[in-house]
């Protein structure tokens, strides 16, 4: 038999895959995709992907065999291992890392993986083999055990198996995070026995009934809800006759009842519809029209519609259409936040067709989805960033709304991938459409449409002829300086939300910082309080009384004494979301106010709770960050109130405008979407800002002209491709001789390209301090290529030097700030 070698994918970073050989056992089994067990250096075990089937290796490679086959059918496609190797190539890092944000944690097997025993396990161990029953013993006494200690238990490395029955057969979980192994759920369904199927003899037992009166009632309310449901399970048994499980177990020893459990769907499911409950605007049949005749000959459309124009009703309209023609559509949104109100929408007209996926599911749901992905029962998958990776097997089309978040650029770990631009690639592989949508379309994007690379669509009025809202300026210069961080919000804002309030509509106000005041102040002397481990000024939270770091998270008490002069007196300097909403709390006592923010939204459900209940009108002021601005649809808003604009306009990024205006025109979208009678106030000291005009006037256009002329002047994208290098140690001067040595080693070819190295505004975080070159490249494959494999060499040899070994090199390509 011909000798056959495979190429692996682990999950680690390594440099490159490694190969290992197929032993004749396993030749007709070994197929991509597949799962196989290999050893990596003398006891690390890994469950690796395997990537390719070779027949040939260079010459003088010995590779290890392969231990074992963990699957019968491949548990990723063909498509997906292509992803993986573009996104390791064009976002250099290791397709091992790719894997490890891709897959879901139960297929990912190690020898450091660590078992844990299953409290709700059984201590009856019959159904075990012997080497199981050894296993499962050790566990119910330890709690949890290493693979590694599970193969000295056994005295064998040929563990997984076991394991994995182990696992099948609930006796353990594998442990990453906490419980990542998928196990079924099952739920406990009560049927009537057999032999009183018939009337007649059901009837009888009724009639002859003498005592257990509570049984009795027991077994009618089975009746009932068998005659009402169909199907009765334990739970509503119980709670229906208010009855306990020992009067239930009484039944089912009687043989009148019996108990059986079933496999039970985490994910509630609906049927699967096809109803569009409404009628398409002249203007949007148009955009649908045109959309349908671009994908003619282009891959990618950009749908350009201003706010509230109806671009999710086309979207809806495009996944109708790929529904009947049988094929998958994946629907990408930049926050989690977002999907909840759009699921309610869509499913409403889709039902059982479409899922969502993002990473507030635990780990069981998320294998649930997946499997329903891989096998085709779902059609349409709306989610964040990182449902990208699910096992599509026919997908049709991409869309991408909001195309201009930068939220779908992924910071860390690796891949550092733009969502946007895989989605883009992966669509490709499928010979798939790609609908990019935004009211405010990325420079990027646009500049593609003008190069002809994609086509465009345009939505320029909004549903039912609605006007758009009215934008003001205030002029925060009127309010003396001492106030302003007192009085954050004008007499302007406070009268146009008091006549708002009046009218019966409802109020958003927008600021971009969480907590209470950004910053503490020691009057006396002027100290600030710092973050221990980040060069970073701590966030006063009101609520819970502490000053946080919003880059590490730590949490440190109040302080009541100034470490430099101790004084006991501190000012707070600026404001947060806290301190409007407690302002405006003040203001107008008898409205119902909340706030919308990384602090006040934690669970997996109070997003979807608090946007129900500004939907319903049961609260009349929302106050928020960027949560409040992307692409949410509240009817009865009609006054929008940005309340630092400064802040938005003055940040030391080169897309600072091309932001500001998209911040500023989303968040004034959400005013007058129903009658038209929206309005916006912008709190602002600098009035002749160039980017306000463009807000004021929503002219996209003009923006787009300034903006295009800038990059070009000072060579930014979309002109060059942006490399971006950051170098963190402990030891501040090692960092920067990093920085340096590498700039040294590319400064022969792409000395030209190169700026830095230099810190980062924040230049210390988590202990580690940065440091970072910029290469500013241009537009030619070739020469981006050559740059990329030209720093992942560099990297190498400045991890051959002992002094430089511990340095953290983190390459980014296209970095989004």
């Amino acid at each position: 038999m011909k000798l056959l070698f495979v190429e692996v994918i682990i999950p680690l970073a390594l440099p490159k895959n490694y190969t290992w050989k197929v032993p004749e056992q396993f030749q007709d089994s070994i197929a991509p995709g597949i799962r196989v067990e290999v050893a990596l250096r003398k006891n690390k075990r890994y469950a690796g992907i395997v990537k390719k089937i070779l027949t040939e290796i260079p010459a003088g490679l010995n590779p290890a065999p392969v231990l074992n086959i963990l699957d019968t059918q491949p548990v990723v496609h063909a498509e997906q291992l292509q992803l993986w190797e573009w996104i390791a190539q064009y976002y250099m890092c290791s397709e091992g890392e790719v894997m490890q944000a891709a897959i879901p944690a139960n297929l990912k097997l190690s020898s450091e993986s660590v078992l844990q025993w299953n409290e709700e396990r059984s201590l009856d161990f019959s159904d075990l083999s012997d080497s199981e029953f050894i296993v499962a013993e050790a566990l119910e006494i330890k709690g949890e055990l290493k693979i590694s200690e599970v193969q000295q238990l056994l005295d064998t490395h040929n563990t997984y198996p076991i394991v994995k029955k182990l696992v099948e057969k609930g006796v353990c979980y594998v442990w990453e995070e906490l419980k990542e192994k998928y196990k079924q759920k099952t739920e406990t369904y009560i049927l009537l026995h057999p032999q009183y199927a018939r009337e007649e003899q059901l009837e009888q037992l009724l009639n002859n009934w003498s005592r257990a009166p509570k049984q009795m009632e027991l077994l009618l309310a089975y009746l009932h809800l068998k005659n009402t449901s169909g199907i009765v399970t334990q739970p509503e048994l119980l709670k229906k006759a208010n009855a306990s499980a020992a009067q239930l177990k009484g039944l089912i020893e009687k043989g009148i009842l019996m108990a059986e459990k079933r496999n039970a769907d985490r994910l509630p499911s609906l049927p699967k519809l096809l109803q569009l409950d409404f009628t398409l605007s002249p203007a949007q049949e148009k955009a649908l029209q045109e959309i349908r005749t671009s994908f003619e000959s282009k891959s990618v459309c950009l749908l350009h519609g201003i706010t509230a124009s109806g671009k999710t009703q086309l979207y809806m309209k495009l996944i109708e259409e790929q529904i009947q023609l049988g094929k998958q559509v994946l629907y990408l949104l930049p926050e989690i936040a977002l999907t909840a109100q759009m699921i309610r929408r869509l499913q409403k007209s889709l039902g059982g067709h479409i899922a969502i996926y993002h990473s507030k599911f635990n780990p069981n749901e998320r294998v649930e989805i997946w499997n329903k992905i891989n096998s085709g029962e779902t059609k349409v998958v709306l989610g964040a960033r990182s449902a990208l990776f699910l096992p599509f097997n026919n997908l049709g089309m991409v869309i991408c709304d909001e195309e201009h978040d930068a939220s779908y650029k992924q910071q860390d770990p690796a891949p550092r991938y733009h969502s946007r631009d895989t989605a883009i690639y992966y669509a490709s592989l499928f010979k798939a459409k790609v609908l990019l949508g935004s009211a405010t379309p990325s420079i990027e994007s646009y500049y593609n449409v003008e190069q002809g690379k994609y086509a465009v669509v345009t939505l320029t009025e909004r549903f039912a002829d609605v006007a758009q809202p009215e934008i003001q300026l205030i002029d925060l210069k009127k309010i003396p300086a001492k106030e302003r961080s007192a009085k954050p919000l004008s007499d302007e804002l406070l009268a146009a939300i008091d006549q708002t309030l009046k009218d019966k509509k409802q109020v958003i106000l927008f600021q971009n910082r969480r907590g209470y005041a950004p910053y503490l102040l020691c009057d006396t002397c002027g100290w600030i309080p710092h973050c221990n481990h980040c060069d970073v000024t701590l966030t006063f939270h009101k609520t819970k009384q502490k000053l946080a770091c919003h880059y590490c998270g730590t949490i440190y008490p109040l302080l009541q004494t100034c470490h430099a002069c101790g004084s006991h007196h501190f000012i707070q300097k600026n404001f947060g979301t806290e301190k409007i909403e407690e302002l405006v709390a003040e203001a107008f006592p008898e409205a119902v106010i909340a706030r919308m923010d990384y602090d006040s939204i934690r669970g997996k459900h109070d997003h979807d709770n608090l946007i129900k209940q500004f939907e319903q009108h049961k609260i009349d002021i929302l106050v928020g960050t960027q949560m409040v601005v992307k692409g949410l649809d509240f009817e009865k808003v009609n006054l929008v109130g940005i309340v630092d604009a400064d802040g938005i306009l003055n940040f030391t990024d080169f897309r600072v405008n091309e932001r500001a205006y998209q911040l500023m025109e989303q968040v004034s979208g959400r005013a007058g979407r129903k009658d038209g009678l929206g309005k916006v106030l912008v709190q602002v000291s600098n009035l002749h800002h160039p980017v306000l005009p463009f807000v004021q006037q929503h002219h996209y256009q003009g923006l787009y002209h300034f903006e295009i002329a800038n990059r070009k002047e000072f060579h930014y994208p979309p002109f060059t491709r942006l490399i971006q290098v950051i170098f963190k140690h402990k030891d501040k001067q090692i960092a920067e001789e990093a920085a340096n040595i590498m700039k040294q080693g590319l400064q022969s070819v792409f000395g030209n390209f190169i700026n830095g190295p230099s810190q980062p505004v924040v230049d210390r975080i988590r202990n580690q301090y940065l440091w970072e070159l910029l290469i500013k490249l241009p537009k030619d494959a070739n020469t981006v290529q050559t740059c990329k494999r030209a720093i992942q060499q560099q990297m190498i040899i400045l991890h051959t030097h002992q002094r430089y070994r511990s340095v953290h090199i983190i390459p980014n390509t296209d970095p989004v700030y």
